[in-house]
């Protein structure tokens, strides 16, 4: 049901930091932009501390063995910290220096799952919106639908996780994108819109590029979801599932046909090697891209206010699902217990332009957009765990080789 949200004011009071306190403020405030009541997600909280104490709390040892483990639950080594790292609480050089000492197997699997994440962005930066036309075109045949098959077990208890927790392991993020795509033909545009709209980690670098890889239009084969995964993945689930003498899934599905395309225009979002100045700030202006307190616009101008837009328009277009909203509030709430900050609900080109406002660039078209028309006094460099530079960023394998060898 939508909401009405008449006669706001731009400027928002403050939430308190509790999770009744945040859902509550989420549906006083943000309820037009989202559907059904404010809900957290019952497997993460938003902020800093939860941020510092989840990497604290990760041992890389068995990393490698374990991390595309699905059931039971306790077999999964899944690090768990990909919220965080979308939202800046835990930069990705921070998390690359936090498992040094480890097995040296689990180190280099853990920190390959980085360099990924790395590599993302630099496609993302690199192709922006044009990541919606990949390398080989979809089928042609695209069948109608709007999602999973909830009658079978392994796929209704994915599903309960996305819906619910906003979180899902690797493997099983793999299982969805290709019983969507390859098995049913569904348009892999709407189930990664679906993925966007649930995920903690949510971006459209590495949800839309992992997409993109599972389903074949952007990598050399497709991943064909199938009840052999399952097996290999969740041992045990087969045997007490109602349909395992008649699984649908049992046989490998048919790989679609696929026509490459040409290779989209580039532009640049990588932003700036130093910091440009161009007057003196008097605000930080964070973004949901960088939300830590380790901000480079932040930390490097501690004696300022800070200000944060929810972004009405794009939170109206999207509409996420109020646990994402949830797990961003807590983070702003906790980040005002120690800085002076203010929070505004608007388009953030009018709530901002005219300011002077020191800011992080962050390495996506919708900043690039905005910042264009706001013209920030002062702007930092991403904090990169590689820096962008010239080279191909059609394949991981082709960046990987040109940044190892710097």
């Amino acid at each position: 049901m939508l909401r009405c949200h008449c006669g706001r004011v731009a400027t928002l009071p403050l939430p308190s930091p509790t999770r009744d306190a945040v859902e509550t403020w989420v549906d006083d405030h943000l309820g037009h932009l989202f559907d059904g009541p404010a809900i957290g997600s019952p497997a993460f909280r938003g902020g800093q501390r939860s941020a510092d104490a989840a990497l604290a709390a990760f041992d890389v040892r068995g990393y490698a063995a374990t991390r595309n483990e699905v059931a039971p639950i306790e077999r999964r080594g899944a690090s768990r910290l990909s919220p965080y790292i979308r939202h800046g609480l835990l930069p990705l050089p921070e998390v690359w220096r936090a498992v040094g000492g480890g097995p040296n197997r689990d180190v280099e699997k853990f920190r390959d799952e980085l360099l990924w994440q790395e590599y993302s962005r630099h496609w993302y930066a690199r192709l922006g919106r044009a990541t919606t036309d990949p390398v080989r075109n979809a089928p042609t045949d695209v069948r109608p639908g709007d999602g999973w098959d909830r009658m079978l077990p392994c796929l209704n208890a994915v599903v309960g996780e996305l819906e619910q927790d906003g979180w899902l392991v690797n493997q099983t993020r793999m299982w969805l994108a290709g019983d969507w795509t390859v098995r049913h033909g569904q348009d892999w545009r709407r189930g990664e819109d679906r993925f966007f709209r649930h995920l903690l980690d949510g971006s459209r670098a590495a949800n839309r590029l992992g997409w993109q890889w599972t389903t074949g239009v952007g990598s050399n084969k497709p991943y064909g979801f199938s009840r052999w995964q399952v097996e290999k993945r969740a041992p045990g689930l087969c045997k007490r599932c109602p349909h395992r003498d008649a699984c649908p899934i049992d046989a490998w599905p048919d790989e679609p046909s696929f026509v490459s395309v040409d290779w989209p225009a580039e532009i640049d979002l990588t932003g700036p090697d130093e910091i440009v100045t161009h007057a003196a700030p008097d605000t930080v202006w964070l973004t949901a891209e960088s939300l830590g307190t380790t901000d480079p616009a932040l930390s490097l101008n501690p004696g300022l206010p800070a200000v944060f837009v929810f972004d009405e328009p794009l939170l109206a277009r999207l509409r996420l699902d109020s646990k994402r909203l949830v797990f961003l509030t807590e983070t702003l709430a906790e980040l005002a217990e120690g800085h002076d900050l203010e929070l505004r609900l608007g388009d953030p080109v009018d709530e901002l332009v005219g300011r002077s406002l020191a800011v992080t660039h962050a390495p996506v078209p919708g900043f690039a957009d905005r910042a264009s028309v706001i013209r920030p006094a002062e702007v930092h460099p991403w904090p990169w765990l590689r820096q962008p530079q010239p080279g191909s960023v059609r394949s991981f394998s082709a960046w990987r080789k040109k940044v190892d060898r710097r």
